[in-house]
């Protein structure tokens, strides 16, 4: 049975591993729970615990973890069991995978602290892991999702059994979702009610900046996240705003790309169309008449189909 109370949080250092770009649901997730009591309250929820010092928490919150440039968002200890909370804008059925390689490491250090030997002859204790990931995207999802690491490995065989098995539990935390998750910790229901604020109103017409001064001033005025949008107002904003100019242009992109290959495709059938034509001894008057186009983009495609004939 676990029993020790301790939570403790050890940061390592983020020099060591290079800095991944996050959204700014995941940046604003860490704001929000970077401060001990709103974790513990986040833990109680999460856990049916009912924890009241938040000095019992220990975070040991890694930097950006080996290859995947990547940082786990929070990562604790609390009564002998070790804790790592995610975020994530999008589904991702690898998660578990990740959660193995963060343990690991996680793992490691307080090995490495507590010098703890693991090639003793008898048994030593470890922290119970607790892997949750909070979603709160825009696809729909359930309430709840069971993501297992076994699930991803290769079929093998019946009967294999997996030497290593993550067990990771997803909590959709869009507003209107997991009600009584969102009644037990206040906190979580006012970034979930900001993120669809956010989400909402940046729908909207008008200046970016403007509707989005305008809805935090509406949830200063609302109290949602009041104490950090007044404190960290321009922070805020600066993540939003980065977020939404690397989201509109990758949209932009996307969307010059389609033009050019519809309009590509539309060449391409005409020309083929002018070509069939031409093979059955029509004029380019006659064809830009039969196609209703243009006799310049019709003689224009000619010119081309010429060009390209084989001798």
């Amino acid at each position: 049975m676990c029993m020790t109370k301790k939570v403790n949080m050890v940061n390592v250092d983020d020099s060591e591993y290079p800095t991944a770009d996050r959204e700014y649901k995941d940046r604003l997730f860490r704001l929000v729970f970077n401060n001990k009591e709103d974790l513990l309250s986040l833990y109680n929820a999460v856990a049916g615990a009912q924890y009241e010092d938040p000095d019992e928490l220990e975070i040991n919150t890694l930097g950006n973890v080996l290859y995947l440039s990547m940082k786990n968002d929070i990562s604790f200890l609390v009564s002998g069991t070790l804790n790592l909370y995610e975020h994530q804008s999008t589904y991702n059925p690898n998660m578990p995978m990740r959660g193995v390689l963060y343990f690991a490491r996680l793992y490691g250090k307080i090995i490495a602290k507590n010098n703890i030997n693991i090639y003793s002859s008898s048994p030593r204790n470890f922290p119970f892991p607790q892997h949750i990931v909070f979603y709160n995207g825009t696809k729909e999802q359930p309430d709840r999702t069971v993501l297992r690491l076994s699930d991803l490995f290769e079929r093998c065989g019946e009967g294999k059994t997996p030497a290593l098995e993550c067990i990771t539990v997803m909590l959709n935390i869009n507003y209107g979702h997991n009600r009584a998750l969102m009644e037990k910790c206040r906190r979580l229901e006012e970034y979930a009610i900001f993120v669809d604020r956010v989400r909402r109103n940046l729908e909207t017409a008008g200046p970016l900046e403007e509707v989005l001064m305008r809805t935090i001033d509406d949830c200063i005025r609302d109290g949602i996240l009041r104490d950090i949008l007044i404190q960290q107002k321009a922070e805020v904003v600066q993540m939003i705003l980065e977020t939404f100019d690397k989201e509109s242009y990758e949209k932009a992109v996307k969307s010059e790309a389609y033009e050019d290959g519809y309009q590509a495709g539309k060449e391409f059938v005409l020309k083929e169309k002018v070509k069939k034509k031409l093979s059955r001894g029509k004029t380019a008057q006659e064809i830009a008449e039969d196609l209703e186009e243009s006799l310049e983009t019709v003689e224009e495609l000619i010119t081309q189909l010429s060009g390209t004939a084989s001798p």
